[in-house]
């Protein structure tokens, strides 16, 4: 029987904001609170002016809000850039940040250009082609590379390579001078930190509904800016806050600089990796929303990555970080009973209100208070529940992730993602991958009568083939019954398992069935649901 029962989602533009105006505008609020000290930390952290954070957040809520392809997510900078970001200041600038800053910005608007044609040419599909593991460990490095960095932040130190006397920005170098930093550290940041990281970590075991609510981020700097003034923290360490030296009528003027292109290989490096990156972690946190979503609202990809493209270029002209579609306040605002567009809209407008009085705020703000939130993302980022998630779902999976992660460490993002696609795909082809099938899916549909399509894949359903394999599925007309035949194929990959069963709970909420036939012939390479399959010897 087909389920023709469908939830009524809240209406869109002005219709919707005039029905949910309460809902979104203290969604908006709450979420405000959140990004407020989140986005003041990615921009300090990023080498960046603190106050150019908000200034991307303000942009992404006010403008990119109302013409974004997703309802539910938050604009705005993302702990996930900040290696790029802060690679692009250090590299770009020769070790001078406050000229690395204005030619970072460069990078960041032509990105911004290549994210709209992305859109224009409809490349929003192309966040299926990478593999899940590659990712995860892309992430789980970006989490190490920010508690690398931040955990010397914390305790009030600036770690500075011996013979140069410059800031170290290389993880492996990071993570080396710990010890150093462990033994030298400043009280007073110190305590500032340790008591954020107890915030930051104990909040989310506190299960009562109301604290639940209560953004953890707005408790450390309710504790923390008094804290700093109790125990005396500007006379031990006067750099330890967060400066603003201008407010909202001052920064509003164009601060970027195209002269980075003369550094060809450097620049288009960056713009590759703001672009792809950044392109990519957007999209992969669309699609988390959009099962999130109670309404279980489709997003359109392409529109996205456009508006985002858009943000971004304005942005970057004003001096703000790149902005992508951030995970935690977009999940935020969906548990803060977000209903459409504009409680991103809504968020926007209080950073807008609070950059006008920023200047009253100058150092305020502990440096390691901000610190400790950021560990607190690397440290979710680089959970050992996901090393254990990886392993569950099979060890070929934990193995494309370790490696991802050890590559990216040695060298860069890019490269990291890469060798880990690589890996992978050597992978499938121990497992009996056909050649043939390693870019192109062979699908064919059969219609068997009104109601019935028949959809028999040969070969290989791995990461690589699996966008022609959703582009035949979509063809499909919606509210009918799909049966996905696996008889011919050999192997089926943990991605593709994976896109096909939330491809089939998402057409069932369109009223349609969808089944499978001939997966009892395969061999699963873990316990887990979903894992890799291949064909029985």
């Amino acid at each position: 029987m087909i389920n023709k029962r469908k939830i009524v989602a809240p209406a869109d533009g002005l219709v919707g904001l005039k029905e949910n105006i309460q809902a979104d505008s203290l969604s908006g609020f709450l979420v405000f609170l959140l990004a407020l000290p989140l986005s003041l930390g990615i921009a300090k952290a990023s080498e960046f002016p603190p106050i150019m954070g908000l200034i991307t957040a303000m942009i992404g809520g006010l403008i990119v809000a109302l013409i974004s392809g997703s309802r539910l997510t938050i604009k705005g900078p993302a702990a996930g850039l900040i290696v790029i970001v802060a690679g692009s200041v250090s590299e770009l600038g020769g070790g001078n940040n406050e000229l690395g800053w204005h030619l970072a910005l460069g990078a960041v608007v032509v990105a911004g250009i290549f994210q709209v044609l992305f859109g224009v040419f409809k490349f929003g599909k192309l966040a299926d082609f990478f593999p899940l593991a590659a990712v995860e460990g892309m992430l789980a490095a970006i989490g190490i590379i920010i508690l690398s960095k931040q955990i010397h932040v914390l305790l009030g130190i600036n770690p500075v390579n011996e013979v140069t006397g410059k800031p170290l920005v290389e993880p492996l170098e990071l993570i080396e001078l710990l010890p150093h930093s462990f033994v030298n550290f400043n009280s007073g940041s110190t305590i500032i930190g340790i008591v954020s990281l107890i915030i930051i970590f104990g909040m989310p075991i506190i299960k009562h509904p109301l604290i639940k609510k209560i953004p953890a981020p707005l408790i450390v700097l309710l504790v923390t800016v008094p804290l700093a003034i109790i125990i005396g923290l500007k006379d031990s360490n006067p750099k330890g806050f967060v400066h603003f030296d201008k407010g909202l009528f001052d920064i509003f003027t164009i601060n970027v600089s195209f002269a980075g292109l003369s550094q060809t290989a450097v620049f288009i490096k960056y713009v590759v990796m703001f672009a792809l990156v950044g392109s990519l972690e957007a999209l992969l946190t669309i699609k988390a929303i959009d099962v999130m979503d109670p309404y279980k609202r489709k997003s359109n990809y392409n529109q996205d990555l456009m508006a985002i493209g858009v943000g971004n270029i304005i942005a970057g002209v004003l001096g703000g970080l790149p902005m992508i579609s951030e995970v935690a306040r977009s999940s935020a605002n969906v548990n803060y009973g977000g209903k459409t567009r504009f409680a991103n809209f809504f968020h926007g407008i209080a950073i807008l209100i609070f950059l006008i009085f920023a200047t009253i705020f100058s150092d305020l703000i502990p440096t390691s208070a901000l610190a400790a939130m950021l560990i607190g993302v690397g440290a979710k980022l680089t959970h050992p529940r996901v090393f254990k998630h990886m392993f569950h779902i099979g060890v070929e999976q934990l193995t494309i992730f370790i490696v991802t992660i050890i590559v990216t460490l040695s060298t860069d993002l890019l490269v990291g993602i890469g060798v880990g696609i690589l890996t992978k795909i050597i992978i499938h082809f121990i497992y009996g991958l056909y050649p043939k099938s390693v870019f192109k899916s062979n699908v064919k549909i059969q219609q068997q009568d009104e109601n019935t399509y028949l959809v028999k894949i040969k070969y290989s359903a791995v990461f690589s083939n699996y966008i022609g394999l959703i582009e035949k599925l979509s063809s499909i007309p919606k509210g009918k019954i799909i049966i996905v035949d696996f008889k011919q194929v050999n192997l089926i990959d943990h991605t593709s398992f994976q896109g096909l069963y939330f491809i089939g709970e998402n057409y069932k909420l369109d009223g349609g069935e969808f089944q499978t036939i001939g997966l009892d012939r395969f061999k699963p390479m873990s316990q887990h649901p979903m894992a890799s399959r291949h064909k029985r010897l």
